[in-house]
């Protein structure tokens, strides 16, 4: 059996999104996350990253669900799991923040091993944590 070969110049930059409406999602991810938009090419694609995030941090294509298998996955894209991670320096500014423009929190802030996290979703039903990693 070989060794694949190492590219030591790879990363993930783009994950789609499956959303019913992109005028709702881009509300949310822009004006309530704080999102920016990278690319707005509606309906093809709606591209955001965090404001935080680089040229080369990943980015979330939100795209519009087309056929009735894309439509049935809309919110359950990752089968009822926590399918999405927002690492924050400050989780009790970013929580705050977030409540304040209307965020929908599932739990209140825990404190765990790895950090301090609470689960949000969207307003298609993905669920998000938000994270402070307990080492900054």
């Amino acid at each position: 059996m070989s060794t694949p070969p190492q590219n030591k110049n790879q990363s993930l930059f783009l994950v789609t999104l499956l959303v019913s409406d992109q005028s709702l999602a881009k509300s949310f991810y822009c004006t309530q996350l704080g999102f920016n938009c990278v690319e707005d090419s509606a309906p093809e694609g709606l591209v955001i990253r965090p404001p935080s995030a680089t040229g080369t941090g990943a980015a979330l294509n939100i795209a519009l669900a087309a056929t009735e298998a894309q439509k049935a996955a809309v919110g359950n894209q990752t089968g009822g799991r926590v399918g999405f991670f927002l690492r924050t320096d400050d989780f009790a500014r970013d929580h705050t923040a977030m409540l304040e423009k209307g965020v929908e929190f599932l739990e209140e802030p825990r404190y765990e091993a790895y950090g301090t996290v609470a689960v949000f979703k969207d307003p298609f039903g993905n669920t998000w944590d938000l994270i402070e990693d307990g080492k900054s």
